[in-house]
């Protein structure tokens, strides 16, 4: 392993302690992670929230094998030191990064396959906002929905990172979309984002209003946060060959469904979790993303929506913000 500079033998992170609330997340010091072969160590500036913390932190959504135990998918920083087999030009870039688990600290390392570099003009935070919902929304819509131009797209939580990337990166590639939120203000939020139609999910039935927005037709595709009772809902809401997308199931992990209306109108339904790939697997997206995506960001059309920034130290507060739910785009962590 080569360095840049001498780092420090400790670190400060976040742990969780027992399972459970906020509370579970107590600042700690531990040792600097030393960068195995093929990755890079990362001086950790900006770190995203996201739901996948809150599971883990109750216990709900242990971390793959040989990943960290801290939580933290994303990160954004400068490489300062590399392991066996990477490029020594890579010393002292600024880099994005996807891992798997360790971003709430000082360092964290990385497969460098995962890393992207952050152009100039994007701050650290901005970068930390991008990964984890850019690596999810380019996989579920363009790769395993297909979303093409000229179709349309629903899109549950509208206003999460997840929702917010979704509409903005649509958009860009020429999709209709509509999406769903609980709230009028939400739903306001939402169009100032750039969605063409948002549904207060509360006072209006989604199925009817996609009805009414479509004249009929339906959208092309779903992508679905929520699973359970909406999975038959969403379906009623798709086009013939129209393709639904989960990628989590915060109302329930079992829908009852038509399978004729499969048949008939030659639907596909698909999923994904994207923690669990393996490096090859996410080097590749990350190689699509470079080559599809990343040009608009360095063109300055696609940033992330940001709501707040927490101090690391104040993670158990960024965690209650998220889980209050009134958070417009992504939580971050500033080192």
């Amino acid at each position: 392993m080569s360095r840049s500079a001498d780092l420090p033998g400790t670190m400060t992170c976040v742990e969780i302690g027992e399972p459970g609330g906020p509370d579970a997340l107590k600042p700690a010091e531990r040792a600097v992670p030393r960068p195995q072969e093929g990755e890079v160590l990362i001086r950790v500036a900006a770190a995203g929230v996201n739901r996948p913390d809150v599971l883990q932190r109750k216990g709900n959504y242990p971390p793959p094998p040989g990943a960290s135990d801290l939580p933290g998918l994303e990160i954004a920083g400068e490489i300062v030191a590399l392991g066996e087999g990477v490029g020594e030009e890579m010393l002292g870039q600024p880099v994005c990064a996807l891992v798997s688990g360790g971003g709430y600290a000082e360092y964290c390392t990385a497969p460098v396959g995962q890393c992207l570099s952050v152009p100039e003009g994007v701050s650290m935070e901005e970068a930390a906002a991008l990964p984890e919902t850019l690596f999810t929304v380019w996989h579920n819509v363009f790769e395993r929905g297909y979303a093409a131009q000229g179709e349309r797209l629903l899109v549950h939580g509208g206003t999460s990172g997840i929702g917010t990337m979704a509409i903005k990166l649509a958009k860009l590639f020429g999709i209709t979309v509509y999406v769903t939120c609980g709230s009028d203000e939400k739903c306001e939020a939402a169009e100032k984002v750039g969605a063409d139609a948002a549904i207060n999910y509360k006072s209006s039935d989604f199925v009817e209003e996609i009805k009414r927005l479509t004249d009929g037709n339906g959208v092309n595709v779903v992508l679905d946060m929520v699973g359970g009772d909406y999975v038959p809902r969403n379906i009623q809401c798709l086009a013939e060959d129209g393709r639904h997308v989960s990628i989590a199931f915060q109302r329930g992990m079992s829908a009852e469904i038509s399978i004729v209306q499969i048949m008939q109108r030659r639907l596909v339904l698909t999923g994904s979790t994207l923690r669990a790939r393996d490096t090859g697997f996410k080097t590749l997206l990350a190689d699509e993303i470079a080559n599809n995506v990343w040009p608009f960001v360095e063109e300055g059309k696609l940033r992330a929506e940001i709501d707040k920034v927490f101090p690391l130290k104040e993670a158990a507060a960024a965690h209650a913000h998220m889980e209050a739910g009134d958070h417009i785009g992504k939580i971050i962590l500033k080192t």
